[in-house]
């Protein structure tokens, strides 16, 4: 993967292309070099096991890899930054749900599998999209309900999805989108394709019933199910102690193993997320609980700091930033100068402003598209007339 590449002025064509596809002239350096080094990093929190050995603490990873991290995080970072806008703008309408802080659970996921491999997440689901291939173009789209989003501009915030990379959706119901996952790995065990479901849910689905129901049918059938729960320490507006009796939820599966990882650490996700792959394509189901944390509120009505102190939230931001740690690596490495990540990052805001132009100029659906997407194909339902009330199904 290469970082973004933006010109002085971006083309229509870029803007359909994955941020992994499209490579910045300021680091076009590095990734052409003969560079083919292993890096072998220490993550800087140990990983907690539950029933299960944990992985080795020392990562591999390349110059490659690291750049690809810091892009893929900084264009994911700057895109939740302007969602924020535009939703104050009143251009995204409804719920939203920002990723902001917990990028590396995003990137590191995506760095240990492959599209093949299912994920299926909650509604905070714009930079698991971006990760699984989706564009900027796609998600600016969406989110203000125009036909070049991923749904067509019908899903909004809370329903991306992109079915060809292996991404079954966001799902606002809290908690449905586990046993959706399970069942998406029932499918993959019954055709022995050697691919896994990593189904993804926050702290405050973690008490849902339905979970601990796929999970028990997981286990006993064994399959290839991975449950992360990405704990970004609050639900809606409550902190996890209150509202969990027992907040160590890759304990929570009892009888199935459990990894507790640092989710602020990209190579840290990627280590857990290989090893559970493993895992459960030998053993069957596993828990991974990411130690992680969101900088905006629950959602956009959400101010984020009525139940947590602003001194928390900076707290976080200094110590344990997903993208700074990338960033300090890098550096360190000498794989880049701080002028070249700077540049990356000023040519990541462009990109995200083109991409926000071009999704403004795109036209808002049909009205008849109310009634499409609604049944299978062949079983839909249309309205007639001047004033629409006529109905007319089509059936077998």
């Amino acid at each position: 993967m290469a970082l973004a590449h933006v010109a002085s002025s971006t083309s229509r064509s870029n803007l359909l292309r994955p941020i992994s596809a499209i490579v910045s002239p300021n680091l076009r350096r590095q990734l052409s070099t003969d560079d083919t080094r292993t890096l072998t990093i220490e993550t800087s929190v140990p990983f907690t096991s539950h029933q299960c050995e944990s992985p080795s603490r020392s990562v591999d990873t390349t110059p490659s890899e690291l750049l690809s991290f810091f892009r893929d995080m900084a264009t994911m970072r700057r895109m939740e930054i302007a969602a924020d806008s535009l939703y104050k703008a009143k251009l995204i309408r409804g719920f939203c749900h920002l990723y902001d802080g917990q990028e590396a659970v995003a990137v590191g996921m995506e760095s240990a599998i492959t599209k093949k491999d299912s994920i299926i997440t909650a509604y905070r689901d714009h930079c698991t999209f971006l990760g699984r291939g989706g564009t900027l173009l796609q998600v600016f789209s969406e989110l203000m309900g125009r036909i070049d989003g991923c749904s067509k501009g019908k899903g909004g915030s809370m329903h991306f999805y992109k079915k060809d990379s292996g991404f079954y959706g966001g799902h606002g119901i809290v908690g449905a989108q586990v046993p959706l996952g399970c069942g998406l790995a029932f499918a993959q065990k019954y055709k022995k394709d050697g691919t896994v479901t990593f189904a993804l849910y926050g702290d405050g689905a973690a008490n849902q019933g339905q979970l601990f129901e796929a999970l028990n049918i997981s286990a006993l059938w064994d399959l290839p199910a991975i449950l992360v729960c990405e704990n970004n320490h609050y639900g809606m507006g409550t902190a996890e102690w209150r509202a969990a009796k027992s907040p160590a939820y890759y304990k929570r599966g009892d009888y199935v193993p459990g990894l507790k990882v640092d989710g602020m650490d990209a190579l840290a996700v990627k280590q857990a997320c290989k090893f559970a792959k493993e895992h459960a394509l030998k053993n069957g189901p596993i828990i991974l609980e990411m130690d992680t944390y969101r900088y905006h509120g629950h959602s956009m009505s959400d101010p984020g700091s009525t139940y947590r102190t602003r001194d928390e939230i900076s707290g976080v931001r200094q110590e344990r930033d997903p993208i700074e740690r990338v960033r300090k690596l890098i550096l360190s490495h000498d794989l880049a100068t701080e002028k070249e990540l700077k540049d990356t990052e000023k040519e990541v805001r462009k990109l995200v402003d083109d991409a926000i132009a071009q999704a403004k100029e795109s036209p808002m659906p049909e009205p008849h598209e109310l009634f499409t997407n609604v049944y299978a194909k062949g079983y839909g339902v249309e309205a007639f007339g001047a004033d629409r009330k006529e109905v007319r199904a089509v059936l077998p």
